[in-house]
């Protein structure tokens, strides 16, 4: 008898943390992450880097949060860095002119990446065509023609107060860009578990024919996660652009997406569409901020980040395998 009883607290043991690992691993990954560079790093756990990786974190998370939904739908955007530098080009274009509020130049700044990103989207599920080449495509035509029609020349903007403290200022100590972030995640989190939208999603990815003959409006659910992926951008592009008031368009967001990628696909969401969360997310874009920030305290080669970066998402599609196996 209690043979029985041990065998089945330990069958209950094993079945919990396979619970544990399957829902919370990034987290598990991240506390793992934290404790072994604290001891590498004695500078890592200051309350100063602790807040750098943060702020660092907010501009490519906030990113990272629309990628997500796109990325359930089994989509992916290829576009986000090139648009962010086309957003951020009417931004400080706009907020340089000092007859035009700061609040309208903002606006307008959301608006062009909401629009590009409804542009994915509607081109996508018009012409059935894959969502890597159209989003590819459209990035790298968008931030051509923002070359051109700034000469390729970097834009400096109006380095005031109201404007440079969206991306700067703090509330204490806590910088204003984790707190627009964090309050983001919640905000799309709950969307994502907690409404039709978010189902619809879940539903799209899993098994699109299904959800079609389901009555779900797949084009139009696919075609608003590009758009709330756009609406991220230009809201990552106001705390981007408002710390230096000025944009280099050849280089602004450059390889963005490829980071907020890399962090959806860490944090648990699958490539193959129909799983994923934003907490995941979340998780996932910290654990790649702290990985570079221990690259530079550590003094290795920026050049080797990519590799670093690849082999990371590698074993997140590996493990990604292993866990749709069992």
């Amino acid at each position: 008898m209690s043979s029985r009883a041990e065998a089945k607290q330990k069958n209950s043991l094993m079945r919990l943390c396979r619970y544990i690992w399957a829902d919370y691993s990034i987290i598990v990954i991240c506390v793992v992450f934290f404790i072994f560079f604290g001891i590498l790093q004695p500078r890592f756990l200051t309350i100063p880097n602790l807040l750098l990786i943060m702020r660092q974190s907010s501009i490519v998370g906030m990113i990272a949060l629309g990628m997500t939904f796109v990325i359930i739908t089994g989509g992916i955007d290829l576009s986000s860095g090139h648009v962010l530098a086309v957003a951020g080009a009417v931004l400080i274009l706009l907020q340089a002119n000092e007859a035009i509020p700061i609040a309208v130049a903002v606006l307008a700044c959301i608006v062009v990446a909401t629009a590009i990103g409804l542009l994915n989207g509607v081109i996508i599920t018009k012409f059935n065509l894959p969502a890597f080449i159209v989003t590819l495509a459209v990035g790298i035509i968008a931030r051509s023609v923002t070359k051109y029609a700034l000469g390729g020349s970097t834009v400096a903007g109006r380095p005031i107060p109201e404007f440079t403290q969206i991306g700067l200022g703090t509330v204490g100590i806590i910088p204003n860009a984790l707190i627009i972030w964090i309050l983001s995640a919640v905000i799309l989190g709950c969307v994502l578990s907690y409404t039709k939208f978010g189902s619809y999603i879940y539903a799209v990815g899993g098994n699109e024919n299904a959800a079609r003959y389901s009555g779900i409006p797949v084009n139009r659910i696919k075609a608003l996660a590009y758009m709330l992926t756009g609406f991220c951008v230009g809201i990552a592009t106001v705390l981007d652009l408002s710390r230096m008031a000025a944009i280099s368009p050849a280089v602004a967001g450059e390889m963005y997406e490829f980071d907020a990628i890399t962090a959806v696909v860490v944090g648990g969401t699958s490539l193959a569409g129909g799983r994923g969360r934003i907490l995941g997310t979340v998780f996932g874009v910290i654990m790649i901020t702290v990985v570079s920030n221990v690259m530079v305290m550590m003094r290795i080669s920026p050049y080797l980040s990519g590799a670093v970066k690849g082999l990371i998402i590698l074993a997140a599609v590996l493990l990604q395998r292993q866990d749709k196996a069992v």
